[in-house]
């Protein structure tokens, strides 16, 4: 079975009051979402990798060794890096529920430095990738930046927040302003319900 393209699940001018424009959305999702998703379609046709699940295509073509890794790959990871980003935004600024504060507290002390690693990492980042919070096989807490479109799920952790850095996520609202673009996703964008129910 083909993947799909999964609708936004909010309008695409919902989080231009946050900072992420309407005009972002549209060619985000549907255009570089969706090349992610036809490509690799067509990509899977006739491997092994057809008819299985995305984590599964992701594990088991992830190469720690390889300088670029290969299309089914990057587009099967992209496609699932994206369904989480989409949904860990939200339109309506939300508090941050008190488990992943206390989670974030034991592990980053408090939270402001929480946020400075996580917006280091992202502007530390050179050349497209993510960055992200992490919950480690070890069950710590970790902020950690990947390259492209590797994800958590190719070192066994789980993905608790993640931000796209590419630069088609932040170029038309913030232009080269890749710092401001990581502070406005922290302070204004993300869904810290869909954060805390990842623990």
């Amino acid at each position: 079975m083909a993947f799909e393209l999964p609708d936004l699940p909010y309008a695409h001018d919902a989080l231009a009051a946050h900072g992420m424009s309407k005009e972002t959305l549209e060619y985000h999702h549907d255009l570089h979402h969706k090349a992610y998703v036809d490509n690799g379609n067509k990509l899977i046709v006739g491997t092994e990798f057809e008819g299985r699940s995305l984590e599964d295509i992701i594990t088991g073509t992830y190469n720690a060794n390889a300088l670029a890794q290969n299309g089914i790959f990057n587009n099967a990871s992209q496609h699932w890096n994206h369904i989480q980003f989409w949904e860990m935004m939200g339109p309506n600024k939300s508090a941050m529920p008190s488990e992943i504060e206390a989670a974030i507290n034991e592990n980053f002390g408090n939270v402001g430095e929480f946020k400075s690693q996580f917006s280091a990492a992202g502007a530390g980042q050179f050349g497209s990738g993510w960055c992200w919070l992490v919950k480690d096989t070890d069950g710590a807490l970790k902020v950690t930046k990947t390259e492209n479109g590797v994800n958590p799920l190719c070192f066994g952790q789980t993905a608790l927040l993640g931000c796209d850095v590419w630069e088609h996520s932040y170029y038309i609202d913030f232009r080269n302003k890749r710092p401001v673009y990581l502070t406005n996703f922290l302070e204004n964008l993300v869904n810290w319900e869909n954060v805390a129910s990842r623990l």
